[in-house]
């Protein structure tokens, strides 16, 4: 007995003495290793010694970060870098910081988005388009590699708490609905909460949202409710939390509302702020601009305003009407930025009334690229018309400018005014080739570190030195391996050197620029970049060879700041030099293959589907908010829609299926108690198919089939609407939805989400009898009258035997 005691306590001090050992952690392996055991241990507690493994911790003084990223704003629209928009907050931030005026994002909203996170170029991370244009090659598949994980999951596994509020359109265009996989998420990304929608764009008044994974929806029953309100309460109420429950513990809140991207909503009182600010119009106020930013020094002064790009009105030549209602929107697009930087400042409030802000590093970027030109020539009351290259008669939209910015519209504003908000460059988002596309104002503020108050720093910099920028100002180092998967080399560079040094030479020597085969490369104050072979706002692009079509341009920029002085013919072995460095660039960072289509890369063939190859697809009652690249695809094809219902005795309505809503979209429903087939085309046109008799009680099993006519995308066809295969009602639609039925709305069954497909009734509108199930057929061909009644005839003998 007494050798076994003596064995025992030996090899416990052996066990001891090998745990004391280990290194120490290193913060470049992520997650972290358990900590070792320190303590000892013996045969009893009473002759062992506890230590308790102990948490991540953030390294010492580690600041909180606070991220903001506003959306489709140009550098000529804040009053921060001399624009007409007042944005206090931005201005607060700079005047406690700095203000850098040649930063740059990568012109289009994910990418930008990709590359700020990881610290690596958006096509390095596979996001080289947006979510709906993917493809499959590296730099385009829109998969971000697991070898360049990003902030979220550094910040999260150094012991900083992780949130994501507002917009998040970096997840797969295959992976947005229920059945995930969620590992592209905020939450596969390192951020413990998320608060937002998933997307391009969404309604401010009646926003998908997505707490964490799952979708919820907004208060329908509220007047007054608007996101941007919402998001900032949401933001408040996450950082006192985490506050009050870990005081110790540093914060990271990535703050990305979808304002100022369309649809441009705001309350009307903060749109009634403007009333009157721009009659001058888009020629004058860029003229005001210029002059502005010359007096804050934001511009040099010998900076001259690039001309205006072909196919943009002059103000002069419009008409009275014409001027009237553009004013009028750019009223509105101001109300809704200056509105959501209010709420910005409230977020800011809450972080000093906690006495957190000295220590607090605040990234404030206006803009994840150049002003949208989506808008058209005339603006739009509804973006979805633009998307399906439908016309909306000004006639139509002078009528109706009194409810721009509130819930009924959708609304853009006209290219000339994307492009005064660009001020002083040429061209506009999408653009990667010119700064009117790339170049953001930011601003930046840690009062505990930062000595300069509102100076400016003109050092290049870039979206990808965000992230180097934040691990250098946390003392945090760049893993060198994640979740087991060696990193790649982060390819931004931290602006730190900057901070209290104005005469500091930059240190990002190099950068390309690629969107939609426009192209730059920036080489020590110089810029070789291509001159766009079509405008954003054309509707159609004619494909040009990527690499031989596109003629060159030349810039010193270091002495010609917004691009006005085209260098090439000056300077041909100059452009040369810089042409053969992007190709290196290029090659380097999964660029090419280079490829100037657009509507091409939105097909959804060219992504994974879990869907496709289906022609049937079966639902339930409460299946909702299932994104349109999960669902049938109504478009351009013949369709059917079933539902076996039970109506009780005392009748029913309800919405029995729908996709989409206010703006596009389509619905089967009961009104009254009688069936109802409604397509709305974009509010261009509404078809109605009703039935005149009432559903009786009973099971009963309710038809709409479309019979498309062919003959190219968007053409009409023939709708019928049927109960237990009896002819109740059939109506001609002369023109459908070609391209896309919603950019935020979603396929629902028994209630509907979002926005109301017709006025004829409010959401959520649930069915009040039983629905078994609804079943969606679809057919590339059009049907012999033969085969839709035999059609017809099937489904009802299939719903009657089950």
């Amino acid at each position: 007995m007494r050798t076994c005691t003596v064995f025992a306590a030996a090899a416990a001090l052996l066990l001891s003495a090998s745990i004391a050992s280990a290194q120490d952690i290193d913060r470049r392996v992520l997650p972290m290793p358990d900590p070792p055991f320190k303590g000892t241990i013996g045969l009893t507690p009473a002759d062992s010694v506890k230590d308790f493994p102990k948490p991540v911790e953030a390294p010492e003084g580690a600041p909180n970060i606070l991220i903001i990223l506003t959306d489709d704003v140009g550098f000529g629209a804040s009053s921060t870098f001399g624009g007409p928009i007042p944005t206090p907050t931005m201005d607060r931030i700079a005047n406690a910081g700095v203000r850098f005026n040649a930063f740059h994002t990568t012109a289009l909203c994910s990418p930008t988005r990709a590359a700020l996170l990881t610290g690596r170029n958006h096509h390095s991370a596979a996001t080289g388009v947006i979510m709906e244009a993917g493809v499959g090659f590296p730099g385009y598949n829109t998969l971000e590699p697991q070898s360049k994980r990003g902030l979220g999951d550094i910040l999260k596994l150094n012991g900083y708490n992780t949130a994501w509020f507002g917009k998040n359109h970096n997840v797969p265009d295959w992976q947005t609905s229920q059945a995930g996989p969620f590992s592209l998420w905020p939450v596969g990304l390192g951020f413990e909460y998320f608060y937002g929608f998933v997307g391009g764009d969404t309604n401010q008044w009646a926003p998908a949202l997505v707490e964490n994974t799952r979708p919820i929806e907004p208060p329908h029953d509220d007047p007054n409710y608007n996101f941007d309100e919402d998001m900032a309460n949401k933001a408040i109420a996450w950082i006192r939390m985490q506050h009050a429950v870990a005081p110790k513990k540093p914060f990271f809140a990535y703050y990305a509302p979808g304002t100022a991207h369309a649809p441009h909503h705001a309350p009307k009182e903060w749109i009634e702020k403007f009333k009157g600010k721009f009659d001058l119009g888009w020629d004058k106020q860029r003229e005001m601009t210029l002059a502005k930013q010359k007096e804050m020094g934001i511009v040099p002064q010998n900076t001259q305003l690039t001309t205006r790009s072909e196919g943009i009105d002059a103000w002069d030549s419009l008409n009275d009407d014409e001027k009237k209602v553009f004013a009028h929107m750019m009223e509105v697009y101001a109300g809704a930025l200056a509105h959501a930087d209010h709420q910005m400042g409230r977020v800011i409030d809450a972080i000093e009334e906690l006495g957190e802000l000295d220590n607090t590093l605040v990234i404030y970027i206006q803009g994840d690229n150049g002003a949208s030109a989506e808008g058209s020539r005339q603006g739009l009351l509804n973006e979805m018309t633009f998307f399906n290259n439908l016309k909306e008669p000004f006639s139509e939209v002078l009528a109706r400018m009194d409810e721009l910015g509130g819930p009924m519209t959708f609304n853009h504003y006209p290219i000339g005014w994307a492009h005064a908000m660009d001020t002083p460059f040429q061209w506009t988002k999408q653009v990667a080739s010119h700064f009117g596309g790339t170049r953001n104002g930011m601003a930046i503020s840690w009062p505990k570190k930062i000595k300069a108050r509102g100076e400016i720093r003109p050092q290049f910099a870039h979206v990808i030195d965000i992230m180097p920028t934040v691990l250098e100002a946390t003392g945090i180092p760049a893993p060198f391996s994640v979740y087991g998967i060696q990193q790649e080399p982060v390819e931004g560079v931290s602006m730190m050197y900057a901070f209290d040094d104005a005469k500091a030479p930059s240190q990002h020597k190099t950068q390309y620029f690629e969107m939609f085969a426009n192209r730059a490369l920036y080489h020590d104050g110089w810029v070789a970049a291509t001159t766009p072979v079509a405008p954003p706002w054309a509707s159609v692009v004619e494909y040009v060879d990527p690499i031989d079509g596109f003629k060159w341009e030349l810039y010193n920029v270091d002495e010609d700041f917004s691009q006005a002085h085209d260098l090439a013919k000056e300077n041909p072995e100059k452009l040369r030099d810089l042409q053969r460095l992007f190709y290196i660039e290029a090659v380097k960072y999964n660029v090419l293959p280079l490829d100037n289509t657009k509507v091409e890369r939105l097909d959804v063939n060219n992504r994974p589907s879990n869907i496709r190859g289906l022609s049937e697809f079966t639902y339930y009652d409460g299946m909702t908010r299932i994104p349109e690249g999960s669902a049938p695809d109504f478009k351009n094809k013949s369709f059917g829609i079933s539902a076996v219902v039970d109506i009780p005795d005392e009748g029913a309505e309800g919405l029995i299926l729908t996709q989409g809503g206010r703006f596009s979209g389509l619905g089967l429903y009961l009104l009254e108690g009688k069936p109802v087939f409604h397509y709305n085309l974009a509010g261009v046109e509404r078809y109605t198919v009703a039935g005149e008799e009432k559903v009786p009680p009973g099971r009963h099993v309710i038809t709409v089939d479309f019979n498309y006519d062919g003959g190219g995308v968007g053409k009409g066809g023939e709708a019928t609407l049927t109960v237990d295969g009896e002819k109740v009602a059939s109506g001609r639609l002369d023109q459908t939805i070609a391209y896309r039925m919603s950019l935020d709305e979603t396929l629902d069954v028994g209630e509907d989400t979002g926005t109301p497909v017709s006025e004829d009734y409010e959401v959520p509108f649930k069915f009040t009898g039983d629905i078994e199930k609804v079943t969606v057929n679809i057919t590339e061909h059009k049907l012999t009258a033969a085969e839709l009644e035999e059609y017809r005839a099937g489904r009802v003998r299939s719903a009657i035997a089950q």
